[in-house]
């Protein structure tokens, strides 16, 4: 029996139509922040509660290299009374929010792929932030689009994408499907806590597909995915403690650790290293030369991180076309990031060319996807 080899068929994108720009962020952070210290004059002065900090879109620029981005209620966001996403709540019979995102990416990549639903046999929802905890995510997406098969939701942070990408390759050379949906909903700005200095400008919302399939039923201009390497080790330096369990003590729902928190310094300090380790012993191991690949696609988190991985995989200062960034216009986008940037920079590429698919984030968890573009 031959060997069935996964590839990647198609991406696909869903960008919401609003976006911020770092000038209306620092303006709605800075009119909370006068709010704040002027309500807690007092207390301030006293001693007893430490006053707040303006933002500027200098300090953003220079921590993270983000610029704007995109978001699903922007209104709500930038009203320094309420700071995070809201919507009107939908009925259980109307599809919802996160499934609507993934539907439109996953669509995105069928048209592209030339592919119908009917011929997808099951759909990974891999994401930061599901909206529930049941019913799957993924059901509800392989409902919508009338895909038979099976579907699950997996959780890896923001490495969920590429351990999903592996997922699906595995059960492709296994023979338990054929064409596999990898979608990734990612409503960020929902965890984010938009009142802290240090975090209120890094995250965007977005949802990213990926098709992958036996090479023999995909399109001719497809990826190969030559190799995929998952790693974890366990930290508390990114962490997000909001949960289904809070409900037993309302009180604690609005503490700061119930969102997105992190020790910045700590996780550039151990990751950095980690992950460019990770790609150039991957890619020695298939053969690669790590100096000698052609595009790295890499989660987009911060751009001093992807500036110093790149660096140590290549042994020289990355070109934007050797390590495109998409985290200018998008922000931090979690798991759906990398595929962003493969997404909008890999038409140009030539057969034979090698990159790898690279995410890093909580847990800590990283995936390195290696793929060769189709001769």
């Amino acid at each position: 029996m031959s060997e069935i080899i996964p590839v990647i068929a198609a991406t696909g994108l869903f960008t919401p139509s609003e976006s911020i720009s770092n000038e209306e962020l620092v303006e709605s952070f800075n009119a909370y922040v006068a709010r704040f210290n002027a309500q807690h004059a007092a207390e301030i002065a006293a001693g007893t509660v430490t006053e707040l900090a303006p933002s500027s879109v200098e300090f953003i620029e220079k921590a993270s290299g983000i610029k704007s981005r995109y978001v699903m209620s922007k209104a709500s966001l930038l009203d320094p009374d309420v700071m995070v996403p809201r919507w009107e709540e939908r009925s259980n019979d109307e599809i919802s929010v996160m499934a609507e995102m993934g539907v439109r990416a996953c669509e995105d990549a069928l048209k592209r792929a030339g592919r119908d639903a009917k011929d997808v046999d099951a759909v990974l929802c891999a994401a930061s932030n599901m909206q529930r905890p049941y019913p799957a995510m993924a059901i509800e997406i392989q409902q919508a689009l009338g895909i038979e098969g099976f579907a699950f939701d997996m959780n890896v942070a923001c490495s969920s994408a590429t351990f999903g990408i592996q997922t699906a390759a595995d059960f492709i050379r296994a023979g338990n499907a054929r064409s596999v949906l990898v979608v990734s909903p990612e409503i960020c700005t929902g965890h984010n806590n938009m009142k802290n200095r240090d975090s209120h400008f890094i995250f965007g919302d977005v949802a990213t597909a990926v098709l992958v399939e036996a090479k023999d039923m995909a399109p001719a201009n497809h990826w190969d995915i030559v190799g995929t390497r998952l790693k974890t080790v366990f930290s508390n330096n990114i962490r997000n403690n909001f949960g289904f369990l809070n409900c037993a003590n309302p009180e604690s729902i609005g503490a700061p650790d119930k969102l997105f928190v992190q020790e910045g310094r700590r996780v550039f300090k151990e990751v950095v290293p980690m992950v460019g380790t990770m790609i150039s012993e991957h890619a020695g191991d298939l053969g690669y030369d790590p100096a000698a690949l052609r595009r790295l696609w890499l989660h987009q988190a911060n751009q001093g991180m992807n500036r110093l991985i790149a660096q140590r995989v290549l042994g020289h200062e990355a070109s934007e076309d050797e390590s495109p960034t998409v985290l200018d216009t998008y922000g931090n986008t979690s798991s759906a990031g990398s595929i962003i940037a493969f997404h909008l920079h890999s038409e140009d590429l030539k057969p034979g060319d090698v990159g790898v698919i690279c995410s890093f984030g909580a847990g800590y968890s990283a995936g390195t996807v290696f793929v060769r573009k189709a001769a």
